[in-house]
């Protein structure tokens, strides 16, 4: 008996789609680093200090309920495609793509530097496995195509609080 086949064995008349080991884990790298955004933003959330304090406190609420949303979105799809998601702590921190954060309190221009490419990383990772997951499931794909375009959004915003012109 195939994976496929074992994964579906109890629904007679399956027609749905199964996903591969390759989208399996194309949708945990962007899951893990997900998790990891949203951890890491959290962390920036309570230790930062310094001017517009309020406004960056505020804006990481943000991009925090983003990627929190998106990583439950990418587990649940995952789940509807027969896979199975893994946000352990210890399997986010050994597989995550993203540097970790200094520990402590953070100054606002370096959490906003931070955070701004944290994000972009992680629409980077997303943008990077697209094209293999379009090949086999475009559905799934668009639900990448809103990641990309969500947090691409939130680290112009972000960035945008240290740029001068």
């Amino acid at each position: 008996m195939t994976t496929t086949e074992s994964k579906t064995s109890a629904l007679p008349g399956f027609q749905g789609v199964v996903a591969s080991p390759d989208l399996e884990r194309n949708l945990q790298k962007v899951l893990v680093d997900l998790t990891a955004l949203h951890l890491e933003g959290k962390q920036a959330h309570w230790n930062i200090v310094g001017a517009n304090f309020r406004d960056l406190h505020l804006q990481l609420d943000e991009l925090i309920d983003t990627a929190r949303d998106h990583a439950d979105t990418i587990a649940e799809r995952m789940r509807a495609l027969y896979a199975v998601p893994d946000g352990r702590p210890t399997t986010v921190a050994q597989t995550t793509s993203l540097p970790l954060q200094p520990a402590g309190e953070i100054d606002t221009t370096a959490a906003t530097n931070n955070m701004a490419e944290l994000a972009r990383r992680t629409a980077a990772t997303a943008r990077a496995v697209h094209d293999a997951v379009d090949a086999e499931d475009p559905t799934t794909a668009d639900l990448l195509h809103e990641i990309i375009h969500d947090l691409e959004k939130q680290a112009w915003l972000i960035g945008s609080e240290n740029r001068r012109v």
